[in-house]
């Protein structure tokens, strides 16, 4: 008989790890760049467990991250969402690419994440100042991916 809470216990394991990488006090510039860490360490376990209420799921972590950075209620939920409906979408493709692949999944749906961001502060701010070192926040995200599969799999197990 499998074990069924076991997703969730992993689930939790990761979410604490991602809210603790977040709030890990950086300097400013680091900040601007740092990537999408609670949507890399959601994407590793929407690839590796399948589970129902997978957006609920993505809600209630994105909503966890907004109150966590003091954000628009909603705003990284929503991006929360609809990163990982475009990673469940491709995941037997990602579970079968090789890590070149992978990166370039996880890029896009960092870009997503990133839109949805942008979108939700230009709509919500009348004056809006683009930061330019925001673009690097997906080539970061990509980048670090198979450090974090590499980190969540030695946790895993």
């Amino acid at each position: 008989m499998p074990n069924y809470r076991r997703p969730y216990i992993s689930l939790l394991k990761i979410t604490l790890l991602a809210l603790i990488v977040s709030a890990l006090p950086l300097p400013e510039i680091v900040l601007g760049i740092a990537p999408f860490w609670m949507l890399l360490f959601f994407a590793y376990w929407v690839t590796t467990f399948t589970s129902k209420g997978l957006f609920f799921l993505a809600l209630l972590l994105g909503v966890l991250i907004d109150v966590l950075y003091g954000d628009i209620l909603g705003q990284n939920a929503l991006a929360l969402i609809l990163s990982s409906a475009f990673i469940s979408n491709v995941k037997q493709s990602l579970l079968v690419s090789n890590i070149t692949t992978q990166q370039i999944y996880l890029f896009v749906a960092s870009i997503i994440y990133l839109a949805v961001l942008l979108l939700v502060h230009g709509l919500s701010i009348q004056t809006f100042s683009f930061d330019p070192y925001l673009l690097f926040k997906p080539f970061l995200s990509a980048l670090l991916w198979p450090v974090v599969q590499l980190l969540l799999s030695k946790l895993r197990s």
